[in-house]
């Protein structure tokens, strides 16, 4: 479901679940197995990829259909826990966005300390309002720490999915790079956090992101109990069904 590509002491993890790389939990918990585990071995930062064109789907609504309430607040609770793994990563995370990235991909982007994005027709986005599923509270404190609150509101509310040239604008995404070129980008922005002086530099980033590690401090069940709930709202069920539906219809045509 991943692969890992050594860089020095930069590692990409790439994600590899064709052909949309959409978030199983397995995928969530391997992610966050690997985050961790680069954490401990002398790994100075890493890289979050894709596959060209696509860096991630989001979650895996057709697959999510299948499961009962308890596999689904599994699923929920694996990724507020890899959010969580993210935020609270000792070195850095650059996510290298190489292509579309709407509802899960964008979260993910959230969390990293940087954002590059292949430019092209590409979308991203938290468009889960959009399928009827009202936007994570823990998501839209993310979102509201990095664009700032205005624009916070604009993106989630109309649940838009934008252009990489946008996403920019807004400050979704810091850095647009030429597809062949996303992660020779993201390499430079890892090599670039590496030659400041180690420890002056891990504690200055462990102070700047402390208010977005506080995100995750709360108690988190009853926020995880309203987000599962409201996937099993009939208006949030009937509209995941239609988005399946129109995405069978795109396949076969």
């Amino acid at each position: 479901m991943i692969v890992t590509i050594e860089h020095g002491m930069v590692r990409e993890i790439r994600l590899n679940r064709p052909p949309a790389n959409a978030l199983t939990v397995e995928l969530l918990f391997v992610l966050r197995e690997a985050i961790e585990a680069a954490s401990g071995d002398g790994t100075g930062a890493l890289i979050l990829s894709g596959a060209p064109g696509r860096f991630s789907g989001g979650l895996d609504v057709p697959l999510l259909l299948n499961l009962d309430r308890a596999e689904m607040a599994k699923v929920w609770q694996s990724l507020y826990s890899l959010l969580q793994t993210i935020a609270e990563s000792p070195i850095p995370i650059v996510a290298a966005i190489t292509g579309h990235a709407p509802a899960g991909g964008t979260v993910l982007a959230l969390f990293c300390d940087w954002r590059v994005m292949a430019e092209g027709d590409y979308k991203l986005g938290l468009n889960e309002v959009q399928v009827g599923i009202p936007l994570p509270p823990v998501i839209m404190a993310g979102l509201r720490r990095l664009v700032g609150p205005r624009i916070a509101e604009q993106l989630a509310v109309t649940g838009a999915l934008i252009p990489p040239e946008e996403a920019l604008e807004a400050g979704l995404i810091d850095e647009l790079a030429k597809p062949e070129r996303v992660i020779d980008r993201a390499l430079e922005r890892c090599h670039r956090l590496l030659n400041v002086p180690a420890v002056a530099m891990k504690v200055t980033r462990a102070e700047a992101r402390r208010d977005l590690v506080a995100i995750f401090q709360a108690d988190m069940n009853e926020e995880l109990q309203r987000v599962v709930e409201a996937w099993w709202h009939p208006s949030t069920q009937s509209a995941l069904r239609g988005l399946v539906a129109r995405l069978k219809s795109k396949a076969g045509s």
